[in-house]
């Protein structure tokens, strides 16, 4: 089960509702910057740029404390496969410490400082300070484990750094251009149609407007009981029809001038809104659909209920899909070419960027920086990525000669029959703070077999959209507020749009949402947008 995926599709409400929150502004921006890594103790082991500072430290005792700003992380240590391990190696006790911004204001505002914090938003308050309270990575790893610069990513350390030229936090999940390149990551976003459904209805083709029409209506002339066109729910924001869409359509990012592009009012994406607005007045598409929650839905995808899916975050969706598959061996959906571009543009499906998921940091008030790093070092190197994702090597897994990895025959019975031990006495894939996903596919079994298929077929599409992360207005602001209210907006606009009665009310939708963008100061977003596209290409060296 890919935990780090499933969690943070969960989480993204939360995620959103978190940056309305006010943080410790106070505590935040001033605490501790005195703290200096010059002022810090020097190692009492060698150091060296060829070999990890843990494997020379044979200090003992050392303990830290670890807070994680989620409730649902497992503070267990030391208990597992996995954490025993770690602890062993590092010579480490680490104390989790868990939470909500509430409890992170309360560290700050009452200016005591755990060693490590970890954080799940890199634009927020917190992490945009943290050069105040946090020491810069590079010179912790200058003086402590220079080996950090061998397992930590020149792109992703430069897409971090601050105001002050450096890097105070790393994340988990950071995709760069060479991750994108390898193919050793995956989108997770597709449109699919059952196998039974597909070979029942002739040929149809869905990549047109026109032809995606008619092909609903032949799926409710065959299968009158199934919903011919489904997608991911509204709970979190605007379903797959929104941003998924525009990937399939290939929609640009950019304008050609290199400044912002509003995707949702390309010509492009309208014409396709248009289609499924018909679509839904065929009844081909229900009602349901858009009040569904999540649960609902993933209950309908685990009895087949819909004849074709556009889909986000499937892997998030593994269980359901490999359930239906499993219980349905003909009717198990299939990836196929769909909801293309009426003006030539070929799909640009994403996946994470380099600003990833976690990001974690160690502050100026660690009792003992030379461990912590010890301990980022650790797990982000090969070593490391490979025991959080398949324990220890001949216990629970084995390496392949092309570099594969396989579980034992001891290890996989236990995952295959007995989930809770896998989960509480191995911790598998669980551990994900530093994880990565180019690990995740060194093993086969990694992924659902109902979502393999998936992914084969989207691979060459996908692309990175580095240019455009983290360009929404700072928290706070005024901008930020009215944005804010766009995107309440856009949500029943989308949903409006579909359920119009007539291509002219659907228009006329379309110059009240227009109008709301110009009364909602869009010009001034639009400003913020294009200051940040300007930063984020200096960072990527453009």
């Amino acid at each position: 089960m890919k935990r780090n995926r499933i969690t943070r599709t969960l989480i993204a409400g939360l995620a959103a509702a978190a940056l309305a929150l006010p943080l410790a502004g106070c505590g935040v921006d001033n605490a501790y910057t005195t703290n200096t890594v010059d002022a810090l103790p020097d190692p009492t082991y060698t150091v060296s740029t060829d070999k990890p500072a843990w494997q020379s430290d044979t200090s003992k005792d050392n303990t830290l404390t670890w807070y994680v700003n989620a409730d649902w992380w497992n503070k267990s240590f030391g208990n597992d496969l996995i954490t025993k391990k770690i602890k062993k190696d590092l010579n480490v006790d680490i104390k989790f410490v868990t939470g909500d911004d509430t409890k992170l204001n309360t560290y700050f505002a009452g200016g005591d400082l755990p060693d490590v914090i970890t954080v799940f938003d890199s634009t927020s308050r917190v992490a945009k300070a943290a050069a105040n309270w946090s020491y810069p990575l590079q010179d912790l790893a200058a003086k402590y484990d220079p080996y950090f610069t061998k397992v930590a990513k020149q792109e992703t350390l430069d897409w971090f750094r601050l105001s002050d030229g450096k890097t105070h936090g790393y994340p988990s999940y950071s995709n760069t251009s060479e991750d994108y390149k390898s193919g050793m990551i995956h989108t997770s976003q597709a449109f699919v149609i059952r196998k039974d459904v597909l070979a029942a209805i002739g040929d149809q083709d869905f990549t047109t407007p026109e032809g995606f029409i008619a092909g609903m209506k032949a799926i409710k002339e065959k299968f009158p009981d199934l919903v011919p066109f489904g997608f991911n729910d509204f709970s979190g924001g605007n379903s797959s029809l929104d941003t998924v869409l525009q990937n399939m359509l290939g929609v640009p990012t950019l304008s050609d001038d290199g400044t912002f592009y509003d995707r949702q009012m390309d010509e492009d994406y309208l014409t396709w809104l248009k289609a499924l607005r018909q679509v839904h007045k065929d009844g081909n598409i229900s009602d349901d659909s858009f009040a569904d929650d999540g649960d609902t839905f993933k209950e309908k995808e685990s009895t087949g209920k819909y004849a074709t899916m556009l889909l986000t975050s499937f892997v998030g969706q593994s269980a359901p899909l490999q359930q239906w598959a499993s219980n349905d061996p003909a009717g198990q959906y299939v990836a196929i070419d769909g909801i293309r571009s009426t003006k030539g543009r070929k799909p640009t499906l994403s996946e994470t960027g380099l600003s990833g998921w976690t990001v974690s940091y160690i502050t100026k008030q660690c009792k003992n920086p030379a461990k912590a790093i010890q301990i980022f070092t650790y797990l982000l190197s090969d070593y490391g990525e490979m025991l959080v994702n398949y324990g220890i090597e001949g216990e629970t897994y084995t390496t392949n000669a092309d570099g594969t990895v396989s579980w034992t025959p001891a290890a996989d019975k236990i995952r295959l029959n007995d989930s809770e031990k896998w989960q509480k006495e191995y911790r598998m894939g669980e551990f994900v703070l530093f994880g990565h996903d180019r690990y995740k596919a060194l093993n086969k079994d990694s992924f659902a077999d109902a979502i393999k298929q998936f992914q084969e077929h989207n691979q060459q599409y996908l692309t990175p959209q580095y240019e455009i992360e983290n360009i929404a207005p700072d928290a706070g602001t005024l901008e930020a507020r009215s944005y804010s209210a766009i995107t309440t907006k856009w949500s029943s606009t989308l949903v409006s749009l579909i359920r119009a009665g007539s291509d002219k009310q659907f228009d006329r939708l379309v110059d009240q949402y227009k109008t709301f963008l110009k009364n909602n100061d869009i010009d001034a977003i639009n400003a913020i947008r294009n200051e940040k596209i300007k930063q984020n290409e200096k960072l990527l060296g453009e």
